[in-house]
């Protein structure tokens, strides 16, 4: 079992580097795209992105600092990420085991690194995978990753005791998974609150509701999709009438 998760726009950039720390799988390719980036100036960047003038020159410095030796102003992916989903998460509080079954069974997509580890270690960003950046012949960031993102899922999933991976991620960035070419189950976690006379999803308390289901998953060793419904973290509680075999509905209130 494999869980996959989006980064999240909001960083935390203290230093946090821990021993035995990997590097991103696709160094290289980000390399490429941090060129491309660089050819922006901040004005060009905000009307790219949609962003504000002060993130946009954030940015541009980034770029301009950006290293593909990955030394010097590094963070632990899972560390930097700092949004609703890492709150939930909360993998600084993992244990050493923790740590290195993450390591093993959790991944986070990303428009600048494709695909990392929790412990990757990642230079602050800002690139979201729906960003329409064209590299080359490629129109956007979907087309420039193509394959590896999939690729290396597999890759991962291959070593794992279930053929499953457990889609934590936005529609924005698991459009970049090929479908067709995944050799794994999806099962999709979905969280309801009750508002209004019905349960429906409220983004914020979902986002950080993945984030607890990530971390369930590694604190508690998951290995079977059947032991994901466990899950009651935060008052939510499986629903079975709800759910298929592919998608678990968690209710709450």
């Amino acid at each position: 079992m494999l869980a996959l998760l989006s980064p999240a726009k909001k960083l935390n950039e203290e230093n946090q580097l821990l021993n035995n720390c990997s590097s991103p799988i696709f160094v290289e390719d980000s390399e490429k795209l941090i060129n491309s980036l660089r050819k922006y100036n901040p004005k060009k960047l905000s009307k790219l992105m949609g962003i504000s003038s002060a993130l946009a020159d954030l940015n541009a410095e980034r770029y301009l600092s950006w290293n593909s030796n990955h030394t010097e102003n590094v963070n632990p992916a899972v560390l930097t990420f700092n949004g609703e989903v890492y709150t939930g998460l909360d993998a600084i509080s993992f244990s050493k085991k923790e740590k290195d079954y993450a390591q093993d069974n959790l991944r986070i997509l990303s428009g600048l690194y494709a695909i990392l580890r929790p412990y990757d270690l990642i230079h602050p960003y800002r690139l979201e995978m729906g960003t329409k950046l064209k590299i080359g012949r490629k129109k956007n960031l979907y087309e420039f990753w193509g394959d590896k993102i999939v690729n290396e899922i597999n890759e991962a999933v291959a070593n794992q005791k279930e053929d499953v991976l457990v889609n934590l991620a936005s529609n924005e960035y698991f459009k970049s998974v090929n479908k067709k070419k995944l050799k794994a189950t999806v099962i999709t976690p979905v969280f309801k609150d009750f508002n209004n006379g019905q349960y429906k999803t409220v983004m914020v308390y979902a986002k950080k509701a993945r984030g607890m289901m990530a971390g369930y998953i590694v604190k508690n060793r998951i290995d079977k999709v059947k032991n994901l419904k466990g899950f009651d973290a935060a008052g939510y509680c499986f629903n079975n009438e709800a759910s298929t075999d592919t998608e678990l509905v968690f209710y709450r209130g």
